[in-house]
């Protein structure tokens, strides 16, 4: 991965920047058989392939995005409710999106979990969109908690609360 500049200056804001910038990484790498089939670049033989890989990169992604989920819901959305409120507002819709992302790729995973043999061309690229649309959530759901978020601790922690929050997310998601 190419140096980046962190756009944060609290140290908990760098964390979870630098974990979307690896999944972010994650995900362009299944992202990509995503793109080959809503663009028709696939044979049956080569779609049966793909999508045994997309699979395979999927599930590689699931635990590094549930770490990082789990730090936000844990330390990072409670601890900023208290500012903001947690009833209503950025932090629930986050934590939905949560939920979404999940959903699709637990959706898709459920429909290539017998095997893929067996699935048209049109079946297989039917069932990459779960993976398109969780792909697209997470996108949209990244640049939310950056530009709105991510400056808001900024704005309203009290600097004893960067810190402990610092110190609870500072933790490996791989």
């Amino acid at each position: 991965m190419e140096s980046t500049t962190f756009r944060f200056k609290d140290a908990s804001m760098r964390i979870l920047e630098n974990e979307h910038l690896y999944l972010t990484h994650l995900m362009n790498e299944w992202h990509s058989i995503v793109l080959n089939f809503e663009n028709g670049k696939y044979t049956k033989d080569e779609g049966l392939a793909a999508i045994k890989q997309l699979r395979k990169l999927l599930i590689e992604f699931i635990d590094p995005w549930k770490n990082h989920s789990e730090k936000e819901e844990q330390y990072f959305f409670p601890l900023l409710g208290l500012y903001i409120g947690k009833e209503q507002g950025p932090i629930v819709t986050i934590e939905a999106e949560h939920d979404e992302i999940d959903g699709y790729i637990g959706h898709f995973l459920h429909h290539t979990l017998h095997g893929t043999s067996e699935m048209t061309l049109e079946d297989m690229t039917n069932v990459v969109k779960d993976a398109g649309e969780a792909y697209e959530v997470l996108m949209v759901h990244f640049v939310k908690e950056e530009s709105v978020l991510f400056p808001m601790t900024d704005r309203v922690m009290k600097a004893v609360d960067q810190k402990k929050l610092t110190e609870q997310l500072n933790t490996k998601i791989i």
